[in-house]
């Protein structure tokens, strides 16, 4: 008998969305060809010495050639894209780790021990993406690595979102699942244990902090100040509440497409110039096998919950109730600046997702907090294989040293 192929991936994520893009970039080009000639287009104002030169050098030359070979070179652009997701969804790594059993369930939520013989450390992720960007794969699994360290992780998954799980507020997830979780870990471990959280986790991590006596804390490109750093970027993205409400009421949750679609609108020509970019390497390579892996991960995505979805969109990034101290967990504000706890913050500098403004206000405020800022990405700082000197080995000996 024949053995079974893998499916074939269906991502990249919404693709007719990454493709309409592309296609607008194609044609945009051209249009904006001799409005850019004329002077016309708006520049942002530091760039107005390259936008002069430009437009001198537009001026000079041939409209008809340089017509065409704007077009050309779009089309370019357009190839390598289609060849890169056509690489992607045809390579054949597939994830190459087992997840730990189950300790403890609740609804889809599960807890995993991931061994190791040291200080218990609970990792809690963002209630978006999965939990195993932290186990990506065996070259590159932050829990594996520190339960071979003196550590002895355990993750959080939050599963896949049904039933009654549509209707869960974030008092739900923290003051109920995450809670409950923790106990769990404490109990079966017998001892203090430090809690890590990543991006949206770590803010879920504060409002247990409130309710829970943790070790210590350990913030991973946590956001705090949704209004730092592009602030008219976190308004943009709350003034689409609106028009996904229908999407909520229908499904009780916000679709996996539509939270890529507004993930895509914070760098809409991401998508095209990592798969131009892809379709490049060497498919054998391990930066294509890590690419694969990544990209795997994002397109493997979870509804968010509607009730969920409102409190992050229109609380979070449109009121930014954080930062001003109006964030309410289970009936209590949170206030950073009232956890005498040791803690450190993990701030990555290059993050696209999370910028370092927002999440350096959050270390700001708290008073026992360590702020480390690492040259890396937002993703990346929890899978690169040269973080494992860097963010990895910091976040392990402040787990020793909290436990000393």
């Amino acid at each position: 008998m024949m053995a079974r192929q893998a499916p074939r991936r269906l991502g990249p994520r919404p693709l007719p969305l990454h493709l309409a893009l592309a296609m607008w970039q194609v044609t945009g080009s051209s249009v904006a060809l001799p409005l850019s000639s004329k002077g016309w287009t708006g520049w942002k104002p530091h760039l107005a010495d390259r936008a002069a030169a430009l437009q001198r050098d537009l001026a000079a030359a041939n409209p008809e050639a340089l017509g065409r070979a704007v077009t050309i070179e779009g089309l370019r652009h357009l190839e390598r894209l289609l060849t890169g997701i056509e690489h992607y969804r045809r390579h054949p790594w597939r994830r190459d780790v087992t997840d730990p059993p189950a300790v403890w369930r609740e609804g889809s939520s599960s807890l995993r021990d991931y061994g190791g013989i040291g200080p218990a450390c609970l990792f809690v992720p963002s209630l978006i993406n999965k939990s195993y960007i932290l186990d990506l794969s065996e070259q590159h699994s932050l829990l594996r690595w520190l339960a071979g360290q003196g550590v002895n992780p355990w993750l959080l998954d939050w599963g896949h979102p049904g039933g009654l799980e549509h209707g869960f507020t974030l008092d739900d997830y923290i003051a109920g699942r995450l809670t409950r979780a923790f106990d769990t870990v404490a109990e079966l471990t017998g001892g203090p244990v430090t809690v890590a959280g990543y991006c949206m986790g770590g803010l879920l991590a504060l409002g247990l902090a409130q309710l829970r006596e943790l070790k210590g804390l350990a913030l991973l490109a946590t956001p705090w100040d949704f209004h730092a750093g592009d602030g008219a970027r976190a308004r943009a993205l709350a003034a689409t509440l609106p028009l996904l409400e229908p999407q909520l009421a229908l499904f009780g949750a916000l679709p996996v497409d539509s939270l890529q679609m507004l993930f895509a609108g914070l760098d809409p020509f991401g998508i095209q110039r990592k798969f131009e970019t892809f379709a490049e390497l060497a498919p054998d390579s391990e930066r294509a096998a890590l690419f694969v892996a990544l990209e795997d991960w994002l397109n493997d995505g979870i509804p968010l919950a509607a009730p969920v979805a409102r409190e992050c969109i229109g609380g979070w990034y449109g009121e930014n109730l954080p930062a001003r101290n109006q964030w309410i967990v289970a009936g209590r504000p949170v206030r950073p600046a009232q956890l005498d706890i040791p803690a450190i913050g993990l701030i990555p500098s290059n993050d696209r997702i999370v910028p370092p403004e927002s999440a350096m206000a959050l270390q700001a405020t708290m008073p026992a907090c360590q702020c480390v800022e690492v040259a890396a990405g937002h993703i990346g700082m929890v899978v690169g294989s040269g973080m494992r000197k860097t963010v990895w080995a910091v976040l392990r000996d402040w787990i020793a040293a909290v436990h000393t």
